[in-house]
């Protein structure tokens, strides 16, 4: 298992992983800063994509589009790595040399998406703060915040949260990591699947059909713990300080989805799923096309097999 677990084809995979996902998301960006939107501010009236996007280019500016891309960037890259990097290399110690199979996967992906919640967290609320930071709310009991970078915001989370606040978030976190894990199985098994009996590499829009598939699916199963994780992250909904920190977080996540439903009906639980929809299932696509083309061509150049790569 050591052998797999540090051995340089889990690292070809991560960074691979890794610059898909920073070059997928840098181009579908707007989309996201639409869909956060529509998560985190109540009031704001569920529209199209285009309208959203047109109603903050007109109050705040063409920049507004990317406001938090770095931080955002970061953290994508540092989840992507570490869940890239878990998943190849758990997978390749698990199977040692033998076939995967669907069930493999998600019992991986759920590993793999478990270690990474838990590293990068902290993460993933700095860069929510900041990408919502001076923007023009609906709601006015959404507080002002004033951070000047990412370690300015890492310094008064603390200071005036606590350390905990930096993994506010973390429970619909773990139940989220389904979504990475259905996500890659049907990814896996899809390619599985098209792969029997072709002497071909899948071609680049037979890579980008599945993994648009792929996120589809899981993104629609898991969107509303989705929304709940954004609103935790904002940080502007009080959490009981009497209960414990697991029976207040289930609590939590139970009130959120129950006033949800109570103020717009069970469509609200999927406010912005169309933003969410449209950003993530390109993104995905993208970085899943962009990730095989990369890691291919890093173990052609390296003159390494690619024999366990197309076995996975």
């Amino acid at each position: 298992m050591s052998f797999a677990v540090f051995s340089y084809e889990g690292l070809v995979h991560a960074v691979s992983g890794a610059m898909g996902s920073v070059t997928a998301m840098t181009v579908f960006f707007p989309l996201d800063s639409a869909r956060l939107r529509l998560q985190v501010d109540e009031n704001r009236r569920a529209k199209s994509t285009p309208a959203i996007l047109a109603e903050i280019i007109k109050e705040e500016g063409l920049s507004a589009m990317y406001r938090g891309w770095f931080p955002v960037i970061c953290s994508l890259c540092c989840s992507n790595f570490v869940y890239f990097y878990c998943f190849h290399s758990l997978k390749a110690g698990w199977l040692k040399g033998k076939q995967s199979t669907a069930s493999t996967d998600l019992v991986v992906g759920f590993a793999a998406g478990v270690i990474n919640v838990l590293l990068t967290t902290p993460l993933w609320v700095v860069n929510t703060r900041l990408k919502l930071q001076g923007s023009k709310f609906r709601n006015a009991h959404i507080r002002p915040t004033n951070y000047s970078g990412i370690l300015d915001s890492f310094a008064q989370i603390v200071r005036g949260e606590g350390v905990g606040a930096l993994w506010n978030g973390t429970l619909p976190s773990l139940l989220l990591v389904l979504n990475p894990a259905i996500q890659f199985m049907i990814y896996e098994g899809l390619k599985r699947q098209m792969r029997r009996g072709l002497l071909r590499e899948l071609s680049s829009v037979e890579v980008f059909i599945i993994g648009a598939v792929a996120k589809a699916v899981s993104t629609i199963a898991t969107y509303p713990l989705q929304t709940v994780q954004s609103i935790l992250r904002f940080g502007q909904f009080s959490e009981s300080a009497v209960e414990s920190k697991l029976r207040s977080s289930l609590r939590t996540i139970k009130c959120l989805l129950v006033n949800r439903v109570r103020t717009y009906g069970m469509l609200g639980l999927f406010k912005g799923l169309e933003a969410k929809l449209l950003q993530t299932v390109l993104t995905a696509a993208l970085m899943f096309l962009l990730y095989e083309n990369i890691a291919s061509c890093t173990f052609r150049v390296m003159g390494l097999s690619s024999k366990q790569h197309k076995r996975h």
